[in-house]
């Protein structure tokens, strides 16, 4: 692809500069499950990209601040980037080779929390930015950023802060917060998430725990009590027997089936990488294995609590269990409705005394695979990657780009520095430099093509 000679050797030649600025974007601390630093990273990236001469405002929600930026170009055409500031809490500290919040580049990696979610993402994206200022002066097409403090806790505002906002964030497409390669460095083009409904199951059968000896016999059993009940949820052979559960989804297209088969097998990598003896069903590899990672809604037992967990025995009968529950929602599944399906289930099933607290939920939301913004992306990675960037119409995963879509009505696509050994949300989390580069190089492409 000509034409991009100049702005890939600045991006080459500013990459220390660029660095530096995002090892100060991820010295800040901004947790949002503690809510911790969320202020001050907001106005950080206000900072960042006024930088970079964008109209920038801080805006309130009923929980961390969004920060809305808008810049305008030679066309008429507006690119809407998401990007969102706030990580997940880095323990457990002990097991950081250099400390989460000081961050540190080693074997050409840079090491920190939030590094690759996504506080890179945006940095790399704005370093594109730089060098197509440094080229034209000006850009080619409007671009506005959303970039929210409450992804890693739900985004549980941010589809409020949509609705009221549609005007602000009008827009012609949306590159999405995260993207990046498989195992084989090949780029991945994912084009729908999942929705979730995420709940805590629990139950209290009596006022205090109680010696086992003395109330095993006579006493309920919150343990069991919250057993029984999840097992009236999910039978062995894997179907969720909630009334209604699967009678709004959509099946999965002929087209989608192609694209999936087009993937490689996922068998023996599952096994190596996760120590998977066998899948559940019976499935083998194939593309019915990859089908069923991603168009099956789910009933999952995330963790379950009760009683006496510690080392040795204590004959105690608990009065309180409870359990965190999620459900893998697939087109066109809505979670408020699972959550009506769920409670009604367990008070026909005998568990009205079964409380449910809802800790958050989306639906699912996906992208046309043959859209003329898909096609732009795709056609722009291969020059920057040399290999053709392969197209997932859906993941197994969750994220809040249902009112993107359904909301603003706009083509999502993801592109990013991701890779499999990125360790998000776990001790360690990093970024490769190589790939930091070629995010840069794609988005500059991606900006400058759609502007076309």
């Amino acid at each position: 692809m000509k034409g991009y000679e100049k702005i890939d050797t600045y991006i080459d030649e500013m990459l220390d500069q660029n660095l530096e600025e995002l090892k100060r974007y991820v010295a800040q601390p901004s947790i949002s499950a503690q809510n911790l630093g969320l202020k001050e990273c907001a106005n950080l990236v206000k900072e960042m990209l006024e930088k970079r001469g964008f109209k920038t405002e801080i805006m309130a929600t009923d929980g961390a601040p969004v920060v809305f930026a808008e810049r305008k170009g030679k066309s008429d055409k507006t690119l809407l980037i998401y990007n969102h500031y706030d990580v997940q809490p880095p323990e457990p500290l002990e097991l950081w080779e250099s400390p989460p919040f000081e961050p540190e580049i080693r074997d050409g990696r840079m090491f920190g929390r939030g590094v690759s979610d996504d506080k890179a993402h945006l940095t790399s994206r704005l370093h594109a930015i730089d060098a197509i200022l440094n080229d034209e002066g000006d850009l080619p097409c409007n671009i506005k950023f959303i970039i929210e403090g409450e992804e890693e806790t739900a985004s549980v505002h941010l589809h409020d802060f949509i609705r009221k906002n549609k005007d602000k964030l009008k827009a012609d497409a949306c590159i999405w917060e995260f993207g990046g390669v498989d195992h084989r460095d090949k780029p991945m083009q994912y084009l729908g998430l999942r929705g979730i409904c995420y709940v805590e199951l629990s139950v209290t059968s009596l006022g205090t725990d109680v010696h086992s000896g003395l109330g095993g016999s006579i006493f309920p059993n919150a343990a069991w009590r919250l057993v029984w009940a999840l097992n009236s949820l999910k039978g062995q052979d894997e179907a969720v027997r909630i009334p209604g559960f699967y009678d709004d989804i959509v099946q999965p297209s002929e087209r989608d089936r192609e694209l999936m088969a087009k993937l490689p097998d996922v068998e023996e990598e599952y096994k190596s990488r996760y120590g998977v003896q066998d899948f559940i069903k019976g499935l083998k590899g194939g593309v019915d294995l990859k089908m069923e990672e991603v168009f099956t809604p789910t009933c999952t037992i995330c963790g379950l609590t009760s009683g006496y967990q510690g080392p040795g025995s204590k004959t105690v009968q608990p009065a309180f269990a409870s359990a965190k529950v999620d459900f893998r929602l697939v087109p066109n599944q809505m979670p408020e409705d699972i959550l009506k399906k769920l409670r009604a289930h367990l008070d026909a099933e005998g568990f009205s005394d079964v409380k449910i607290e809802f800790l958050g939920g989306e639906p699912a939301a996906r992208t046309n695979p043959d859209g003329p913004f898909v096609k732009i992306v795709v056609d722009t990675a291969e020059d920057v990657y040399d290999t053709p960037m392969e197209i997932v119409p859906m993941v197994g995963g969750s994220g809040p780009s249902y009112p993107f879509v359904h909301d603003l009505g706009l083509p999502v696509v993801t592109m990013g520095l991701g890779y499999p050994d990125t360790k998000a949300h776990a001790p360690n989390e990093n970024i490769r430099i190589d790939l930091y580069l070629q995010h840069a190089k794609h988005t500059a492409r991606v900006i400058k093509e759609f502007a076309k």
